[in-house]
């Protein structure tokens, strides 16, 4: 929801301050898929960063924790008994099930009940770059085909209007699924977006103004 929200408000508000600044409406359009497609590869870029940081992360404690159940089972055995005792076990089922899990899936165990691991969903960089990306565009085109719609006249009332009612939906549906107030979430999205493009428009007509 957060990045869906940046995507429309970043790329309206970049093609707002451009229009203010009495552009072309070419000019604006340019503006708005350069915004597209450099939002999406930003995000991608910072999501195969952080997830890749997070995979390594998680390799190199399921390398440490192999090493661990190598060097002392024993230690480890007991480790995992007493996690299971911190969870409301008395110590002999505790003991029973650590041993049972352990003789299943020795290391499995460990990794998802000492470290939070699960080794079938380890975090997937190139996954989460992709899926960003896509979801960073496909709501950045939102503003865009503001612009396309509008005669020349009203590009920058088109864009807006777009723009704050793709923001006030989402703002609504946000706050439905979290369970907080629908009217108050949509308000503070939509306004949160106008503000930006308030700032960017009138940068945009300062900026026109000097270079005329």
């Amino acid at each position: 929801m957060l990045g869906s929200n940046d995507a429309i408000v970043s790329t309206a508000s970049l093609m707002i301050g451009v229009a203010a600044s009495n552009a072309s409406t070419p000019a604006i359009l340019t503006a708005g898929v350069a915004g597209l497609c450099a939002g999406a590869m930003s995000m991608a870029a910072g999501e195969y960063v952080s997830v890749s940081s997070q995979r390594d992360a998680e390799v190199a404690d399921i390398a440490k924790e192999t090493g661990e159940l190598a060097a002392n089972p024993e230690a480890e055995l007991e480790e995992l008994t007493g996690i299971y005792v911190s969870r409301g076990l008395d110590r002999p089922l505790a003991h029973q099930v650590a041993v049972q899990l352990s003789e299943r899936d020795k290391l499995g165990a460990h990794l998802r009940d000492e470290l939070g691991i699960h080794p079938d969903s380890l975090a997937r960089p190139f996954q989460a770059a992709w899926i960003s990306a896509v979801s960073f565009a496909v709501f950045a085109l939102l503003p865009i085909l503001g612009l396309v719609i509008a005669p020349a006249s009203l590009r920058m009332v088109s864009i807006a209007g777009v723009t704050l009612v793709s923001l006030a939906l989402l703002g609504a549906l946000g706050g439905r699924l979290g369970g907080a107030p629908v009217v108050r979430a949509s308000l503070r999205v939509a306004l949160g977006g106008a503000l930006a493009m308030a700032v960017t428009a009138g940068i945009g007509r300062l900026l026109g103004v000097a270079v005329s």
